[in-house]
């Protein structure tokens, strides 16, 4: 998202807030739970977040809250909140 408009700073802030939420809720979550979550049952079809891109925007806008660790078995990034 580029541009400085209050309606993009908005929706940023309403992605992270949901992401946030719903890897609070469910634990060991991948970046196609994520996805599913956003577009099925937010009902938020245009996040424009794919499976790949969520492995660049967690790091990017949610380091300090979300941590990642590396499934052994398949190789996929398990997202849980951070440890305080």
């Amino acid at each position: 998202m580029r541009g400085k408009g209050s309606q993009k700073k908005a929706r940023l802030e309403r992605l992270k807030n949901e992401i946030i939420d719903y890897v609070s809720a469910t634990p060991g979550a991948s970046a196609a739970d994520i996805v599913s979550f956003l577009s099925n049952d937010r009902k938020m079809r245009n996040h424009g977040l794919t499976t790949r891109k969520v492995g660049l925007f967690i790091p990017r806008h949610l380091s300090e809250l979300i941590e990642f660790h590396l499934d052994s078995s398949t190789g996929k990034r398990i997202y849980h909140l951070a440890a305080c």
